[in-house]
């Protein structure tokens, strides 16, 4: 009985214990923290970047449920180096860019757009006999290197062209290309729409772009890129971060004048009077990028043209072989 009385008892308190509510002095459970992620911005502060810098200002992220830290890369910086060594758990870059990182193991996936439209187009002076891209045969193109965006959009150009690189001579002049084309070292550079051109332009220069295509091009643009396993792991986290980068965005674009007030704050300098004037023509020229050609703002992911873009890339080189775009892109977590 010694033995068999403790048990009874102690099985007694336990049942007494699970009925007894709560004392007044037990404090109330307090709610989980918002998640946190960094976001990799891969650029130096610029206004290309200034939906992030409004939706930090204006708590769109902490509204979306996370607590979202911007880091911008250092120059020397690869594109996805933080991002797979978990340093940062989102990066802005190119889609294509990604495709040939999957392409070299980097297990990455775009969960939202961020321009809409691809950047990337040949610039010219605006004298310049080139008035098509089939006029670049037997001209000298300039470029930061064959890599990136700018690389990858030359294929392009040259393709609906009919042309080579046999046809054309390729310059490899890192980032000059402005100083390039006005010094008249080269006859055209690979530029973008909202950067190269509009400080072509800015400097007292004047230049024209030609598309790199009639039509849809075959590459993607900037995108809301992660890692597949933090997408499968942290899925509420991804769906916060697309939705308060989605909602930056259109503050961005309803309001170019707030924009600009707001990303004084986070670019050194904005206010002096040239380099405002630059930054109220590159807001200018990036609105587009990210409205798109229909206008809308969409962080939606358009399949047809990650597979186009898989099959260019892979027939061109860019890629070891053709990916799966399935793999690579993903519209799960938009709201």
């Amino acid at each position: 009985m010694r033995r068999i009385v403790p048990a009874i008892l102690a099985a007694a308190l336990l049942l007494l214990g699970g009925c007894t509510p709560p004392s007044a002095t037990t404090p109330p459970s307090s709610p989980a923290a918002p998640a946190k992620a960094t976001i990799g911005l891969t650029y130096i502060p610029n206004v290309q970047f200034s939906p992030f810098y409004v939706a930090e200002t204006q708590d769109s992220f902490t509204k979306a449920g996370v607590n979202a830290e911007l880091r911008h890369h250092g120059a020397s910086e690869g594109l996805f180096t933080a991002l797979v060594a978990g340093q940062e758990q989102f990066v802005v870059a190119g889609a294509d860019e990604m495709l040939q990182a999957r392409s070299q193991g980097m297990d990455l996936v775009a969960v939202s757009a961020y321009y809409r439209s691809y950047p990337v187009v040949v610039v010219v002076p605006a004298d310049s006999p080139i008035t098509s891209l089939a006029d670049l045969k037997g001209h000298s193109i300039g470029l930061p290197g064959k890599y990136g965006e700018s690389w990858f959009g030359l294929q392009v150009a040259l393709r609906s062209a009919g042309l080579s690189e046999a046809d054309v001579q390729i310059k490899e002049i890192g980032y000059t290309q402005q100083a390039a084309l006005r010094g008249g070292k080269v006859d055209a550079i690979i530029g973008f729409s909202n950067n190269d051109l509009v400080q072509s332009k800015l400097s007292g220069f004047t230049a024209r772009s030609i598309p790199i295509g009639s039509g849809a091009v075959p590459l993607v643009g900037a995108s809301l890129i992660t890692t597949t396993g933090y997408a499968k792991e942290h899925p509420d986290v991804v769906r916060s971060v697309v939705a308060g980068t989605l909602a930056g965005i259109t503050s961005a674009v309803a309001d170019p004048a707030q924009t600009l007030a707001i990303s004084g704050s986070y670019i050194p300098g904005l206010d002096a009077g040239t380099t405002k004037a630059a930054a109220e023509a590159t807001l200018a020229a990036t609105i587009p990028l990210w409205k798109g050609t229909d206008g809308v703002i969409s962080g939606k992911l358009d399949a047809s043209q990650w597979a186009k873009m898989a099959e260019f890339m892979g027939s061109s080189g860019l890629t070891a072989g053709t990916q799966d775009p399935t793999l690579a892109m993903s519209n799960d977590y938009l709201g």
